[in-house]
């Protein structure tokens, strides 16, 4: 077998479940080390090595910073007389928030490599994550589907301590505005308390 027809084996065999848990938004995900834990026997059955690295990428003139994740797959020893040498990859990118409230800058920069890493190995090997409320941000099945039909979310309500201490906890604005409307005088009171 070729490394390719090894790859579409891994990618027909593979199946990573979502065991974590959000319990804010109240739906299940899967994390890197889900897909790690998942892929390692199908790679040893193929003898094939994953590695994955990332590196931070700045671009100073719009002030951003990002993690690119490589996620690779080698088959063959690497060195100059090798002709059998093999790999495929396949980069991600996720932006790091050096302001995210409820995170250091460890942290943060850690949660945009494991976000990044998680990606590469979904391109890698065919994880279809549109079907995952970390890709649809849909949370549960019960949400509205237009702003609209959103509830408002107000200061001084038990949704607005709940959403308040979520954020504290890691959250994003723009998780929370998935499931709530939020004017701009609610989202600073949130930000800035």
């Amino acid at each position: 077998m070729t490394i390719y027809e090894k790859l579409v084996d891994i990618q027909g065999r593979l199946k990573a479940p979502k065991n974590q848990r959000n319990s804010f938004g109240r739906y299940n995900y899967r994390s890197c080390e889900d897909i790690l834990e998942a892929v390692k026997p199908l790679l040893t059955k193929h003898k094939l090595c994953l590695t994955i690295t990332d590196k931070i990428i700045e671009i100073p003139s719009l002030n951003i910073a990002y993690v690119e994740a490589l996620a690779i797959i080698q088959e063959g020893d690497r060195d100059r007389n090798n002709y059998n040498y093999q790999e495929i990859m396949v980069k991600a990118q996720a932006g790091i928030d050096f302001n995210r409230k409820g995170m250091d800058i460890s942290q943060s920069f850690g949660s945009s490599s494991s976000y990044a890493r998680k990606y590469a190995l979904n391109g890698l090997f065919l994880i279809d994550d549109t079907k995952d409320a970390d890709a649809t941000n849909t949370h549960d099945k019960t949400m509205p589907k237009t702003l609209n039909a959103m509830p408002e979310l107000k200061k001084g309500t038990e949704a607005f301590n709940k959403v308040k201490e979520a954020l504290s906890k890691g959250f994003t604005m723009e998780e929370v505005k998935t499931k709530y409307k939020v004017n701009s005088t609610v989202e600073k009171q949130l930000l800035t308390q």
